[in-house]
């Protein structure tokens, strides 16, 4: 059964959405490891869906695997067009830390990623949409 699985809570890792210049229409979505160990095989799956002048809309889904995210590091996953800021943009990321699986959804809620929600990230030359 489902309540007897030990699905440990997910901590240091975040989503950020940066774009690649100021005002850019092309902006680049990051994992960050805040942690102090590696994560392994860490597994993303994005896509986006939502709706524009009412009609359904939705992405490809794109699945990413990175064998190592090293300890307090970035890594790109991918790039994301202006174009499908106003859909919901969901990242799920599933990694390992020894032997135990992790397992969490980065949502970036529609019209979230834009120039006005922008911060620095701290702990890295980046700013961004941040989502933890």
């Amino acid at each position: 059964m489902k309540s007897d699985l030990n699905i440990p809570k997910v901590s240091g890792v975040e989503i950020v959405a940066a774009p690649q210049q100021e005002g850019d229409e092309l902006w680049d979505i990051y994992l960050i490891n805040r942690n102090d160990v590696n994560l392994k095989n860490v597994l993303i799956a994005s896509k986006g869906y939502g709706q524009k002048d009412g009609k359904d809309q939705k992405t490809s889904t794109l699945r990413h695997m990175i064998n190592d995210v090293e300890p307090q590091s970035m890594i790109k996953i991918e790039p994301i067009q202006k174009q499908v800021f106003h859909l919901t943009n969901e990242y799920w990321v599933s990694y390992y830390i020894g032997s135990a699986i992790y397992d969490k959804k980065f949502i970036f809620v529609p019209d979230s990623i834009q120039q006005a929600n922008i911060t620095k990230i701290d702990g890295f030359d980046l700013n961004g949409v941040w989502h933890k």
